[in-house]
């Protein structure tokens, strides 16, 4: 049926009560979920506004603060060791000192723990994006990076540690942000090697190989991406619109992301589920959908239906959001948004 995004039960579907959810987190302990995709620095710079410069018309940010987050998939593998889940993460690093720096943050993450199986590409540097905020805006943005695809060698050492991990993992997540890690060969290892172990894999898409991912659990695209790549209108009100773009990526479960509408869950049992954002503020949306696949996959792995997974993830995205830059979200902040004796519909 066509509609907007009117309850978390649409047709019947599942809701998240506080138990469950104690109960899919208590699943997470002594899981391994792998994420393959492109790692990214985040660096802030972070100051204050008092004058333009003499130099050109441009504000003059006086930095009394500097800091840096993970990004990219490597930011997906911070949301899921933040679960208690370990994880196994695949991809690229420069020979840099930006390399270093998501080398060593990896190990200070707390929750479950990391696995880095990375191949070092001393002719890249790491993707760095460095923000200038003053008064909690962003000034500017300038990244460090290149884009193209790997070669046929780093390709080939990337699926040999996609392989060695998903045989030992209880879900995969494909994060892909066209900075060339995710070029076919390594999207199929990764996609067969998890079909093989009988494992759930989520992908977050990007234009360049958007229809290479047949075969996947679920899909999540956002909005403009899906729009883009099907050369067609946004028609996420009408189901059968939903049911040939599931069909179109191939995969089980499309999740469209809607941004301040929430999202639509449309599977191959010909249901589709609308679930609207339960953000309290908009703070920033830096990395909320990488809160989004790290949540889906692990509410998988822990035995969660599609529903409890997809319900799940977007209570994360609503408190990923009200946090500055990118973040994890944590157990205790999801048992906040969901008190005892609430559903997420009630909040």
């Amino acid at each position: 049926m066509a509609g907007c995004c009117t309850g978390l039960n649409e047709g019947g579907m599942e809701r998240l009560t506080r138990a469950r959810l104690e109960e899919i987190l208590e699943r997470c302990r002594g899981l391994r979920v792998a994420v393959v995709g492109d790692l990214m620095l985040d660096v802030y710079l972070v100051g204050a506004v008092s004058r333009i410069s003499p130099e050109a018309p441009v504000p003059v940010v006086q930095v009394t603060e500097e800091r840096l987050a993970l990004g990219g998939a490597a930011n997906v593998a911070a949301n899921v060791v933040a679960l208690g889940v370990d994880c196994a993460l695949i991809g690229t690093v420069g020979a840099d000192a930006a390399g270093l720096q998501v080398r060593g943050a990896l190990t200070e993450l707390h929750g479950g723990t990391v696995r880095p199986l990375l191949v070092e590409h001393a002719g890249r540097p790491t993707t760095t994006k460095t923000r200038v905020v003053a008064r909690h805006q962003q000034v500017v943005r300038f990244d460090r990076e290149r884009d193209e695809d790997v070669g046929g060698d780093c390709a080939a050492e990337l699926a040999r540690a996609v392989r060695e991990a998903v045989a030992e993992c209880d879900a995969l997540v494909l994060e892909d942000y066209n900075k060339g890690v995710l070029v076919p060969s390594v999207i199929r290892a990764a996609l067969e090697a998890a079909a093989q172990a009988g494992i759930p894999s989520v992908v977050d898409p990007k234009f360049r190989n958007f229809f290479e991912f047949g075969g996947a659990t679920v899909f999540k695209p956002n909005a403009v991406e899906l729009s883009a790549a099907l050369g067609q209108p946004l028609n996420a009100d009408d189901d059968a619109w939903l049911e040939a773009a599931r069909v179109r990526v191939g995969a089980r479960h499309l999740l469209l992301t809607l941004g301040e509408h929430g999202m639509a869950l449309r599977s191959e049992q010909g249901e589709t589920l609308r679930i609207p954002t339960v953000a309290r503020q908009v703070y920033d949306v830096s990395g909320a959908g990488d809160t989004v696949t790290a949540f889906v996959a692990v509410g998988l792995a822990a035995g969660a239906t599609i529903e409890e997974a997809a319900v799940l993830a977007n209570l994360a995205a609503g408190i990923e959001v009200g946090k500055d830059g990118v973040a994890v979200v944590t157990p205790d902040e999801l048992r906040a948004m969901l008190p005892e004796g609430r559903r997420t519909e009630d909040g």
